[in-house]
């Protein structure tokens, strides 16, 4: 009896392991597919200037330095920093505020604001450059970063309202009423009660409103003229001539434009995940 529950469970553990050997191939496939133009701009940033060889041997460091004294990279970098910064913060601090009141609010036409909000993320940004543009030009905003960031916040606002409108939704209304009972008004009780439970959401909120910030190519291109001014995906179009491409300071640059993206990631990945699966479980 002791051996057929063995072989039993022998079995059941054999069975439960097969569809992840199956799985493991098609991933491993996936991650090589994914990780080869990583590869591809790594060596082309690392090999020496007319090398053909397909390992980075020997390693040099020509082309950063190039890209980040020469063509003005580290002034780039500040740029795009200060942008994506200022419109994270921006954005999250706003959306925190209108997704509070759509979650806990009720107020007439909240359906149609609602539906407004949705409609305006098919709407794309190369439509309102024209509009955008007279009404920084009346403000004396156009060739400032201002102007960037303000265009960056207004056209995240939209999708990040309604994904923290979601997050609170998830933290029980009896909560915020049992601070009210202990005598907290209601803007201590959201700071008190709800807000602690947000941070997963308003990573997850603040990371993407600062990598669409640090990506955006079309706002900085349109509004910036000073080259002193430009942010880095502004700055990788300066590389390419309308002859030749320098492939390895192209390359060098997109290593540098990447790294603060994948750093980001790879510190909020853990409250990633979570605010998202927060915010998936009402809507």
């Amino acid at each position: 009896m002791t051996t057929t529950t063995t072989r039993a469970g022998a079995g059941a553990t054999t069975i439960g392991r097969t569809p992840r050997r199956q799985i493991y191939l098609p991933l491993g496939l996936y991650l090589l597919f994914t990780l080869i133009p990583f590869y591809w701009i790594l060596l082309f940033a690392l090999r020496p200037t007319g090398s053909t060889s397909l390992v980075p041997w020997p390693v040099t460091f020509e082309h950063f330095d190039k890209v980040w004294t020469e063509r003005s990279f580290a002034t780039f970098f500040q740029n795009s920093l200060l942008v994506g910064a200022v419109s994270m913060a921006m954005t999250t601090l706003v959306a925190l505020t209108g997704g509070y009141a759509l979650a806990r609010f009720d107020f007439t036409a909240k359906r149609a604001f609602m539906l407004a909000l949705l409609c305006s993320q098919f709407i794309p940004g190369a439509l309102m450059l024209v509009p955008l543009f007279e009404i920084f030009a009346e403000l004396r905003m156009i060739n400032s970063l201002g102007s960037v960031i303000v265009a960056e916040t207004v056209f995240q606002l939209p999708l990040s309202m309604i994904l923290i409108s979601g997050f609170i939704k998830n933290v029980p209304y009896v909560l915020e009423e049992a601070a009210w009972v202990d005598g907290c008004g209601r803007f201590r009780a959201f700071c008190a009660v709800v807000l602690p439970m947000l941070r997963p959401g308003l990573v997850a909120v603040g990371s993407f409103a600062f990598v669409h910030s640090w990506n955006h190519f079309l706002f900085a291109l349109m509004f910036l003229s000073d080259q002193g001014k430009q942010t880095i995906p502004v700055g990788l179009a300066t590389l390419m001539g309308a002859d030749s491409v320098d492939l390895g300071a192209l390359a060098a640059g997109g290593v540098v434009a990447a790294v603060p993206v994948v750093i980001v990631f790879a510190f909020i990945q853990k409250w990633l995940v979570t605010g998202f699966s927060a915010g998936a479980v009402k809507g």
